[in-house]
């Protein structure tokens, strides 16, 4: 299984008097239009998976959206595992149980740092890996994901993806 990683594009500051609730924080204007470049870039180089899932938050689920339209990729479904607060092991079950053999997931770090870390052998720290915002890391799968059973194939930052050319 190949999984795709990406973490959500910019979004706006935490601000409790706009968004009581953090869950409905969006991206910013120059957040959608980064990763509009980005996803742009990241359809020239990785091909579209056969399932999106996306955090339930605002901010992941607009970022899914872009991915959709900018990338081809498939409208994204929601996954209660990709919250902020999930666990790698949450995340892995979620995956375990789609029989895809390309997933894309759009979350949040540092739980996308720690699913990363959990998926690759040794002992990484779970802070070791840190995506940008937008950033986004290729694990491959001998089979179904599961904890040290990934081969990182490349981990890229927002930057390279929008300096991709056709």
């Amino acid at each position: 299984m190949d999984l795709l990683i990406v973490r959500h594009a910019i979004a706006a500051e935490p601000n409790p008097k706009r968004w009581p609730d953090d869950r409905q924080r969006p991206l910013t204007a120059e957040g959608s239009l980064r990763a509009r470049r980005a996803a742009a870039g990241l359809k020239h180089i990785a091909e579209p998976p056969a399932l999106l899932l996306t955090s339930p938050l605002v901010r992941a689920r607009q970022t899914a959206a872009i991915l959709s339209e900018c990338a081809g990729w498939p409208e994204a479904l929601e996954c209660a595992a990709l919250a902020p607060e999930a666990s790698a092991e949450a995340v892995l079950k979620a995956l375990q149980a789609r029989p895809h053999e390309r997933i894309a997931v759009v979350g949040h770090q540092p739980c996308l740092g720690r699913l990363i870390a959990h998926c690759l052998p040794g002992a990484l720290h779970p802070q070791a890996i840190e995506l940008k915002r937008f950033g986004v890391a290729w694990l491959a799968f001998e089979g179904i994901a599961r904890p040290e059973g990934a081969v990182l194939r490349w981990l890229l930052a927002p930057g390279v993806l929008r300096a991709v050319r056709r």
